[in-house]
């Protein structure tokens, strides 16, 4: 039985660079080029209209994510679709929300021509044959946010420790009130302040209030004790 013919659009905004890769498809029967856009609203609507299986899916377009948001809508109405991304210097995080949309594989623009049909051909199967760079990249991100998830439970774990008075005091920290004005503000003595804070400090295991407050906003917990204020089962004193 003769291998089916892989339909393929191009989504790409420079020229040179999509007749270069009609070129490298019309070298091999099994691939069929079915057309060209220049950006990400012109390829969602080819995709509907031609109905191609495999897309080869530039990322900065019109703009930087115009290629993300292209493949978030093409494969939210044709799953079926496989998608290769396509840029010519890949971040981490970018590659790893490529395949967090449903992209099947991720290549970089200068790779040669018999890697990019055979990228072409596995992303019809289903095949994620990973370049070695872009595999280490999601690695990377996938540890990252391993890695951040577990900081953020543990944090938010101290959090519920501290005691309703300790909470007060490093919200008042979090937005950068001096020791003084805390003082002030509470209308306690600074002695009174000092072992509040070197109460804290010990909860978290931190030497240091800029420690704190540095892990605390990199974690956007501000952010979240703003929008569920009140929401931690704090300990009462």
């Amino acid at each position: 039985m003769s291998e089916p013919v892989i339909k393929v659009l191009i989504v790409e905004d420079d020229n040179l660079i999509s007749k270069r890769y009609q070129m490298i498809l019309s070298k091999d029967p099994q691939l069929e080029f079915v057309g060209r856009a220049a950006s990400g609203y012109e390829g969602t609507m080819l995709a509907a209209l031609h109905r191609p299986d495999v897309i080869l899916m530039d990322i900065e377009l019109e703009d930087k994510q115009a290629g993300l948001r292209a493949t978030s809508e093409i494969l939210a109405y044709m799953p079926d679709i496989k998608i290769v991304m396509l840029t010519v210097c890949e971040t981490d995080d970018t590659v790893f929300r490529a395949f967090e949309l449903g992209a099947t594989n991720y290549l970089l623009k200068n790779m040669p021509a018999e890697e990019i049909r055979t990228a072409v051909k596995d992303a019809y199967r289903g095949v994620p044959s990973l370049h070695a760079n872009i595999a280490g990249k999601i690695t990377r991100e996938f540890k990252r946010i391993k890695t951040n998830e577990d900081s953020l439970l543990r944090n938010f774990h101290i959090l519920t420790q501290l005691t309703p008075t300790e909470l007060e005091v490093l919200d008042l920290l979090l937005k950068d009130y001096s020791r003084q004005e805390i003082c002030r503000m509470r209308h306690v003595e600074p002695s009174t302040l000092k072992s509040q804070i070197h109460s804290i400090l010990k909860k978290f295991e931190k030497i240091s209030v800029q420690e704190v407050v540095a892990v605390l906003r990199e974690l956007h917990i501000p952010e979240i004790l703003a929008q569920r204020k009140g929401s931690l089962p704090l300990r009462t004193e």
